[in-house]
């Protein structure tokens, strides 16, 4: 089968490299010719995903028509930021007939939706969700994981499920594709509060926690929007947040940690080339929640600190004196 993955980031890559090895042809669009020439050249996606060799077989394009046509799975790698217009453009392309999934884990800044309810809007037809516990420095390198592929309709995640499982990647189906895509969106919100304790030098007690209030907010929040509540005790819930948290790959928590340290904001993205999601996605998620008048006062926290210039110390403490309350309020 023809697979094509849109995005050349790090996570574009794994999971372009993860369908290679189980002999689908794949091609990978990236919006630099440039740089693609490079990845062609040195045989490693150099900046997304150092020290990894990806496979010669794998096609990078930058051509969207090329990198569509005759493709039975498209994979939605982009940053949240650049998603929207880079699907408009692939619009053109993209048969209805093909199956498309969203591998990105975000919100759009300005309407607040999920990612695929922006290709779907886009395309015109119902787009699959993949998301769970899977840094794509392991997943690249075969390290097991296992991850959750939703669909409305259960026979397309089956189908999308094929094409990815395979010895070292693991992949469970089902339904909820809300709950899916927000537990995958909300995490990082809640990593870049557990980076800013590990800066401050809190320690095991705290990101435990943090975690579990973390986890109530994304759940409370995931219900009101249609989710079901146990997707958030599965692999794109509490999986994900915890790898998330607690990972020395995470992005997310890495930009936490640097704030929590006394970097700025500006100083931290300024040194990164890659995505933490997270620093984009407070904001929208804390209006998200606003909107439906649901408490988030991590997020709340994150956002201000992020956002506002607040001081990380003075966000735990602000957290910390919050009127005492019963567990499951």
């Amino acid at each position: 089968m023809k697979a094509t993955v849109i995005g050349d980031g790090g996570w574009g890559t794994a999971l372009a490299m993860v369908l290679e090895r189980n002999g689908h042809e794949v091609a990978v669009w990236g919006p630099f010719q440039d740089y693609l020439e490079e990845i062609k050249l040195f045989g490693e996606n150099v900046t997304y995903l150092p020290g990894v060799k990806v496979p010669a077989s794998i096609e990078w394009t930058h051509d969207h028509e090329s990198a569509v046509k005759d493709a039975d799975l498209v994979v939605l790698v982009v940053p949240s930021r650049f998603y929207k217009p880079v699907v408009e453009s692939f619009k053109p392309f993209l048969s209805p007939d093909t199956l498309v999934v969203s591998a990105t884990k975000g919100l759009d800044e300005q309407t607040h939706e999920r990612m695929s309810e922006v290709a779907e809007d886009i395309l015109g037809h119902p787009v699959a969700v993949l998301s769970g516990p899977s840094h794509a420095e392991e997943v690249a390198r075969g390290v097991p994981c296992a991850v959750a592929i939703a669909a409305a309709d259960h026979a397309v995640a089956e189908q999308i499920q094929q094409f990815f499982v395979n010895d070292t990647f693991r992949v469970y189906t089902l339904d909820d594709v809300v709950g899916v895509e927000l537990g995958g969106a909300l995490k990082n919100v809640i990593a870049i509060a557990a980076g800013m304790g590990d800066g401050m030098g809190f320690g095991d007690n705290s990101k435990a926690a943090l975690m579990t209030r973390g986890l109530a907010e994304i759940t409370r929040l995931g219900i009101a929007l249609g989710a079901k509540p146990e997707t958030f005790s599965g692999l794109s819930g509490i999986g994900d947040l915890m790898v998330t948290c607690m990972s020395r790959h995470s992005r997310n928590r890495g930009v936490g940690e640097r704030l929590g340290k006394g970097e700025s904001l500006e100083e931290i993205m300024a040194s990164m080339k890659m995505v933490a999601e997270g620093v984009w996605n407070c904001q929208a998620a804390k209006e998200l929640a606003e909107q439906h008048g649901i408490p988030v006062p991590i997020t709340e926290q994150v956002n201000a600190v992020v956002h506002e210039g607040k001081d990380p110390r003075r966000a735990v403490m602000d957290l910390m004196a919050r009127t005492p309350k019963p567990e499951q309020d």
